[in-house]
């Protein structure tokens, strides 16, 4: 009884504290625990984190799923729903993602990305361009590098960046194309290596944030989207390689 009395006196915003639904593109979701921590830390409001494809947590969200915050891989998704009244107001850019390739192997990777033709290379993993951002963006330096219709019949698509980073991990492909933010996580930094891939075979990564209409917690949602721009915040942001919208 006195340590839940102890519990009460110095931590009653944890302990009561409605968690603030958060839907997460894949690509940021070793990131956003990070920005859990902080934003707990700072405000006393927990996070509820739902993490999957820009997608299809757009379509959840049309459909009617509770959430409060979206965070997008880009800025079209939410856009949408703003454009279908489901948000406070016009997405806003909280951060820029980068494309990376990446494999287990001891395969040598360059910008060319001749290692795809390789015989050793059974399967190249990519997330769903329908739906993941960062998918898109993959085919799109395939394309660029005219090495897409060559390769397409090793590609296997994750449902998200999630999902391929697992295919990665597991050895179910050789290589894959995923988001810096996922191999610079202190657990994935010395799996295996990768390359930055150039930003001129694909669109800027600009990652967006909105607020849901339907929330009933917009205090809360405004102060963590206004935590995203501060300073702790895009220092974490930094250390994952994403560069932020003032750079």
């Amino acid at each position: 009884m006195k340590k839940l009395l102890i519990l009460l006196l110095f931590c009653p915003f944890t302990l009561f504290a409605q968690p603030l639904r958060v839907a997460v593109a894949a690509n940021a979701q070793f990131v956003i625990e990070q920005l859990k921590v902080a934003f707990q830390k700072k405000t006393g409001t927990p996070l509820e984190l739902i993490v999957s494809s820009s997608g299809k947590l757009t379509t959840q969200i049309q459909q009617g799923a509770p959430y409060d915050v979206f965070l997008s891989a880009d800025m079209e998704y939410p856009q949408t729903l703003h454009e279908a009244g489901l948000t406070t107001a016009a997405p806003v850019v909280y951060a820029y993602g980068s494309l990376v390739v990446w494999t287990l192997s001891d395969l040598p990777l360059n910008a060319d990305l001749r290692v795809l033709a390789n015989p050793a290379v059974r399967h190249i993993a990519i997330a769903n361009p329908a739906t993941a951002p960062y998918g898109k963006a993959a085919v799109s330096f395939l394309k660029y590098r005219k090495r897409l219709d060559p390769v397409k019949a090793k590609i296997v698509y994750g449902e998200s960046i999630a999902q391929v980073n697992q295919y990665v991990l597991t050895g179910a492909a050789e290589v894959g194309f995923t988001a810096k933010s996922v191999v610079l996580d202190p657990t994935l930094t010395k799996r295996g290596h990768w390359i930055d891939l150039p930003t001129t075979g694909y669109s800027p990564i600009a990652q967006g944030v909105v607020i849901l209409k339907r929330t009933g917690q917009s205090k809360a949602a405004r102060q963590f989207v206004q935590f995203l721009r501060s300073p702790d915040a895009r220092r974490i942001l930094q250390q994952f390689g994403y560069r932020s919208p003032a750079s």
